[in-house]
């Protein structure tokens, strides 16, 4: 099964932090509304980097950590089912970094 097509009932390795990772996301999403806000008020241009700079870093700290629970729990519990499972979120864990490092 594909991640993108697992069930919403699986237990993911986030689960227990979700409320964590929803307060982050909606702080996320007020920076983004402010760096909008500071963009449409013509605001100082490096003023305006450094809050995009700050937004960056904060998205950057939920994917590490979303991809620290991913290896702690779906690969941990992949490896008890034996190599072919272990392997395959191993290499979805793989994939996920080189995708973080490319952006």
């Amino acid at each position: 099964m594909s991640p993108s097509s697992e069930s919403p009932a699986e237990d993911h390795g986030y689960i227990s932090d979700k409320d964590q990772y929803l307060k982050r996301m909606r702080r996320i999403e007020g920076q983004a509304r402010g760096i909008s806000k500071m963009i449409d008020e013509e605001k100082y241009c490096i003023d305006i980097l450094t809050q995009i700079s700050a937004l960056t870093r904060a998205m950057q700290v939920v994917a590490v950590g979303l991809l620290d629970d991913h290896l702690r729990h779906c690969v941990v519990d992949a490896a008890r089912l034996g190599e072919d499972e272990a392997e395959a979120k191993i290499k979805e864990a793989s994939d996920a970094i080189r995708r973080l490092v490319r952006s």
